[in-house]
């Protein structure tokens, strides 16, 4: 197994609606979308970012675009104008979920 950033195999698009963030990760080959669809789980992704407290997330799979969507509900603590957060748009939440270490064969 080799450890390598999630950035070798895809990139990523994020941003708001409200108080939650949008992550789209889109593999750069087939290859890796089949390896992200059974490895990046919501789950895996709450726990990246369980020090911005989600309170949970959700993921949906496109296939078509080689693509995995994940809402992040209530991370950016309402969100804009009214969030105290750095990043209160979510707009670098895709970088840092790119730093994630991943392992692959």
């Amino acid at each position: 197994m080799t450890q390598v950033p999630l950035k070798q195999l895809a990139y990523a698009r994020s941003g708001d609606k409200g108080s939650n963030a949008n992550i789209g990760v889109i593999a750069y080959s087939a290859e890796g979308y089949a390896f992200l669809e059974g490895y990046l789980t919501a789950e895996r992704v709450a726990d990246y970012f369980k020090s911005l407290n989600p309170e949970n997330v959700e993921r949906y799979e496109l296939p078509n675009l080689l693509a995995l969507n994940f809402v992040l509900k209530g991370v950016l603590e309402g969100g804009g104008s009214r969030s105290l957060r750095l990043d209160s748009q979510g707009k670098a939440l895709g970088q840092a979920l790119l730093e994630m270490t991943i392992e692959i064969d």
